[in-house]
């Protein structure tokens, strides 16, 4: 293989791709909630939970959000066998690995350039997992897989290993710029600072004088030291010669940061690194204990303080997600979730200050995710990281549903817009098609959206006329420019300098998948073109055109 291949992971059905529609969200007050008063000055009410497919909602919030998000934390369907119960493991890992491909695409053109991705998967699919998503992100900006301990006691019903971690594999937007937030210094931490010789400066705790280095390799580290109770001369072995140079040593003793025990006795130097001269944080680790950041009873136990009666089946616990947010984020970032699960991301951001959006399609967004958001918000949630962060409630969040899609099928089979849009989600839709800012004004009426300063969009249901036309190409002048998306019109639509005039639905009909409301994983979504002679039907190919 030569060094301009790379490795490519392959399945039945890559080639395909969907073509979605750039749905518009909906609000339904009644299912958005606030809190009644300002808690403190910095809560935060434009929190958004969807409800919907989740790759539509991608491709809803895509355009205004790109770029946008720091933080991306996602728990997608580890695709252990019992999603399809009947069929082989192929048409399985094949689905997984296209759902996970078309959302990834769309999430990285989500996060900031200073974010990150955080993606929770276990032994099933972590591998696959990450050479896909080195092709999606770039393996360069690969920043570590970190193991998350899950369990801490072993299961003796276990045929094979009992199974005791999962995989979060952690990328970067851009790797070279992107640098974690250091964690919290714990009590054990800086339990190992003591101050024996009752230093003024405070705690400290001995380091190691010597290095790994050889005398071959480091002769200038290789030199004498007087020690100071018998005057005798203490040499460094050849194989590990002393770490600082003996014009440093000279200002270590001038500083006294030498210790020779507590009196005086020890045999070799150590250098006295006091509490004071650390940053206050610790920086992270890759593998994360249970007692650290919780395990999946603990998970479960939150949702049985919060949902007795029917608690959550899987969910993460919060000190997980704390972890999480507390090394790819600052106070007011947005955090993202769109496989929303029992609400564990959106509620552990908002309890952390950071401003959060989830997405769910399964009922339990309306009987697990909403209620769990509202006790949040009114400060009665107890449980999770509440403590621990000084959670008093306060701030607020706002409930979407996807639009239906904009066109649909008449009865001889022609496509119409659908009559569930009114005259102002028609125009945002539109809008949203065609890359356009949706801007209504108040003052004019051909002022729907923008894409510059002098650049607009006018979108109307009315059958136009070259007067119409002409009218209005008077009213922009020469220095503006106008689409008019518009049902019909009669004449030519050329001969209007500053005006482009589409007809819809013909305009955009070739575009996307019109009326598809699930992409869901199921195995009628199975792209349906076979593999080609000879492929296999799984692996990782050497690809030269890329």
């Amino acid at each position: 293989m030569s060094k301009k291949q790379k490795l490519e992971l392959t399945w039945i059905g890559k080639e395909n791709r969907p073509r979605l529609e750039p749905r518009i969200l909906l609000e339904d007050p009644e299912k958005s909630y606030h809190a009644a008063h300002r808690v403190t000055d910095h809560d935060l009410f434009d929190n958004r939970l969807i409800f919907g497919d989740n790759l539509l909602a991608l491709k809803a919030l895509e355009q205004e959000f790109t770029g946008k998000i720091r933080c991306i934390y996602i728990d997608p369907p580890y695709n252990t066998g019992s999603a399809f119960e009947h069929y082989d493991d192929g048409i399985e890992h094949s689905l997984w690995l296209s759902l996970m491909r078309d959302r990834l695409e769309i999430l990285r053109h989500l996060i900031a350039d200073n974010g990150s991705i955080w993606v929770s998967v276990d032994d099933n699919e972590s591998h696959y997992l990450k050479v896909l998503m080195d092709e999606v992100f770039g393996r360069a900006n690969f920043v570590a897989n970190v193991i998350w301990q899950k369990k801490y006691a072993p299961a003796n019903d276990a045929i094979w290993l009992s199974d005791s971690h999962d995989h979060i594999l952690v990328f970067a937007k851009n790797k070279t710029t992107w640098r974690p937030n250091p964690l919290e210094r714990s009590k054990d931490s800086d339990s190992a600072y003591k101050n024996p010789d009752n230093d003024p400066r405070g705690p400290w705790k001995a380091g190691d004088y010597a290095c790994n280095k050889s005398v071959d390799a480091r002769p200038n580290l290789y030199y004498a030291i007087i020690h100071p109770l018998t005057g005798k001369e203490v040499w460094p072995k050849r194989t590990a010669v002393w770490r600082y140079a003996e014009d440093t040593h000279k200002v270590h003793v001038t500083e006294k940061r030498i210790w020779w025990g507590k009196e005086g006795k020890n045999g070799v130097p150590a250098f006295k690194r006091f509490r004071t001269d650390i940053d206050s944080g610790v920086v992270p680790q890759t593998i994360w204990e249970w007692n650290e950041v919780g395990h999946t009873q603990d998970g479960k136990k939150e949702q049985i303080a919060l949902n007795p009666n029917d608690p959550f089946g899987t969910p993460k616990p919060e000190r997980l997600l704390n972890r999480i947010v507390e090394i790819a984020t600052n106070p007011g970032d947005w955090v993202f979730d769109s496989f929303g699960g029992s609400g564990t991301t959106g509620a552990v951001a908002h309890k952390m200050g950071r401003r959060w959006i989830m997405v769910e399609l399964g009922e339990h967004c309306h009987t697990h995710i909403i209620p769990r958001l509202k006790k949040v918000v009114d400060g009665a949630d107890s449980g999770g990281i509440t403590e621990a962060v000084g959670w008093k409630g306060g701030g607020g969040f706002r409930y979407y549903r996807l639009a239906p899609s904009l066109l649909t099928q008449d009865k001889s089979g022609n496509w119409v817009i659908s009559k569930e849009y009114n005259a102002p989600m028609l125009a945002e839709a539109v809008c949203k098609l065609e890359g356009f800012t949706y801007a209504p004004s108040d003052t004019v009426y051909w002022q729907h959206g923008h894409s510059t300063e002098r650049d607009f969009l006018y979108v109307t249901t009315a059958n136009l006329n070259h007067d119409q036309l002409q009218q209005l190409s008077d009213e922009i002048g020469s220095e503006r420019s106008l689409l008019v998306v518009c049902s019909a019109f009669r004449g030519r639509k050329e001969g209007y300098p500053n005006l482009t005039v589409k007809k819809i639905p013909k305009a955009v009909l070739a575009r996307c998948e019109w009326g598809h409301d699930d992409y869901s994983l199921k195995v009628e979504n199975l792209p349906k073109a076979p593999p080609k002679p000879g492929q296999q039907e799984l692996g990782l190919s050497a690809d030269s055109r890329r």
